[in-house]
């Protein structure tokens, strides 16, 4: 696990990297390397095709970046926003497999195109761009899929590319955004997975808190990577503690892109960190909403948010535990479907359900809730260690009612 977090994270900064810097050197059909994106026209057309590619309506988004497909044959930007908009397509659950495909096929055919871009001039800053990139997106997706030295390798040569690419580091918004990911996370591993530590010394040193400020910088003042940034920025402010940020980041990025299920999750989970429970049961029942009408993007991952959060405000708030039965029973059965039983909401959802019928006498039912925690692996959880504790309670009073 600590692997995985380690090179998803390195391919990550890579790709984000190349990512935020590429956009700033399209050229057009005779010149494909300086003026594709500087034509106005084309650079509206982009735009409102990448806009519908972050609101999840990714046909609209395809038909615009097939187009550049056959305008542009012999450019890597085509099939690198079609690889991008797969990969948008996972977002809401990486452990979804359909587009591994694609995405590969659409980042290997950005590496040719921009390999012959390198062959006709081998100081082509946007060539060696698109080719670190694409192998950022590879690495990635084979670190999602724990195939750990096809991830190594594709990010090692991400990284070479990237490194061929450099140029004025004084910069624009654009430049600052994949210093900002890599000041953050070169920082964060090494806060928390002490393990890693040896692996660090071969990169220069982050700062965590400058990281963070880049990335303000680009969310608000970067044109190409202002979503990007935001997207990570969600999270980090999550990770950090951060939930008024993450919430204020979050609700503003499902105002702008409504359609899109990950902003609306973590709009849903921010506003729920902070006790904000009426607003948090708006979000938690549209997000079950919307999986019931069968709305692209949303499935179980949503599902396990948004039936935890509403069973918990029927068990506490509310006081309605039947209903709050129902509930966490949903969410431990959306954890079922997508692998994911021992996440955080998944055990709480299983504790809950054990107290309960702990509570109403249903000490058979109960039991089987706390060996369902007490069968995961995880057991450093606090859901882990309170099961362990009121089964142990639990055999005093079964032996006590025999």
């Amino acid at each position: 696990m600590n692997r995985n977090i380690f090179i998803t994270c390195l391919v990550l900064i890579m790709q984000s990297t190349a990512f935020g810097q590429l956009f700033s050197w399209f050229g057009s059909d005779d010149e494909p390397v300086k003026e594709l994106l500087m034509d106005r026209k084309i650079q509206i057309e982009t735009t409102a095709a990448i806009n519908n590619m972050y609101n999840f309506k990714f046909y609209e988004a395809d038909r615009e970046f097939k187009w550049l497909l056959v305008k542009y044959p012999n450019h890597p930007i085509g099939h690198f926003l079609l690889g991008l908009s797969d990969w948008w397509k996972i977002v809401p659950d990486t452990g979804i497999e359909t587009y591994d495909k694609s995405i590969h096929g659409h980042m290997d055919e950005t590496i040719d195109l921009a390999e012959d871009m390198l062959d006709a001039n081998g100081g082509s800053k946007e060539a060696a761009f698109f080719i670190a990139a694409a192998y950022a997106f590879k690495g990635r997706l084979y670190a999602e899929r724990e195939n750990w030295v096809k991830s190594a390798w594709a990010g090692k040569q991400a990284l070479k590319y990237l490194e061929k690419s450099r140029g004025d580091e004084n910069i624009n918004p654009e430049l600052l955004f994949g210093d900002g990911l890599y000041n953050f996370y070169s920082k964060w591993i090494h806060e928390n997975y002490k393990s890693l530590k040896p692996l660090l010394t071969f990169f220069r040193k982050g700062d965590k808190q400058l990281g963070i400020a880049q990335l303000e910088n680009v969310s608000q003042n970067a044109f190409y990577t202002r979503m990007e940034a935001r997207y990570f920025l969600v999270q980090i402010y999550a990770m950090e503690g951060q939930n008024r940020k993450a919430l204020r980041m979050s609700s503003m990025m499902h105002s702008i892109y409504p359609d899109n299920s990950f902003f609306h999750r973590y709009a849903a989970r921010s506003s729920f960190a902070l006790g904000r429970m009426q607003e948090s049961e708006v979000f938690a029942r549209e997000l079950l909403d919307n999986i019931t009408a069968g709305k692209p993007g949303y499935g179980d991952n949503e599902g396990r948010y948004g039936a935890y959060m509403l069973g918990y405000i029927y068990n506490n708030y509310k006081r309605d535990k039947e209903t709050a039965k129902f509930y966490y029973q949903k969410c431990v059965e959306f954890a079922q479907s997508n692998d994911s039983e021992d996440a955080g909401y998944s055990l709480s959802s299983l504790l809950a359900l054990g107290t309960i019928e702990m509570d109403q006498k249903n000490y058979e039912k109960a039991k089987s809730y706390f060996d369902l925690i007490l069968d995961q692996k995880n057991r450093k959880s606090s859901s882990y260690k309170t099961a362990k504790e009121k089964s142990q309670e639990l055999k005093k009073l079964i032996r006590k009612q025999s």
